[in-house]
């Protein structure tokens, strides 16, 4: 009904909303998903082994570790935000499931 609205007041081109323009942008190709994975993974996985390696230096060894180990972490469950998207994995990650999990691990971090 809308598009014959649009076609008698002689608007027959679909004006594109904003909103649309943003998804349209930001929408990412599967192999660029992949890509986005595999690095935010790699460098997750790096900085943990970073972190767990700098555990033994004197001194300031533990707040480096607690540091590197940290941003490993959120690094890697970031990855999963390139395969998913953000909202289907915030949606699944508080399911009533997985919600002692959830809050387990953010509480951990």
């Amino acid at each position: 009904m809308d598009k014959l609205k649009r076609v008698l007041s002689g608007r027959d081109a679909e004006e594109p909303s904003g909103l649309s323009e943003v998804i349209d942008a930001t929408s990412l190709g599967w192999g660029t998903r992949v890509k986005g994975f595999v690095a935010c993974f790699a460098i997750g996985c790096l900085c943990s082994l970073l972190g767990s390696c700098l555990l033994w230096i004197p001194k300031k060894g533990l707040i480096l570790f607690a540091v590197f180990y940290t941003l490993g972490n959120i690094a890697s469950i970031g990855s999963t935000l390139f395969l998913m998207g953000p909202m289907k994995q915030l949606k699944r990650m508080f399911e009533p499931t997985r919600l002692i999990a959830t809050i387990v691990m953010l509480v951990s971090i």
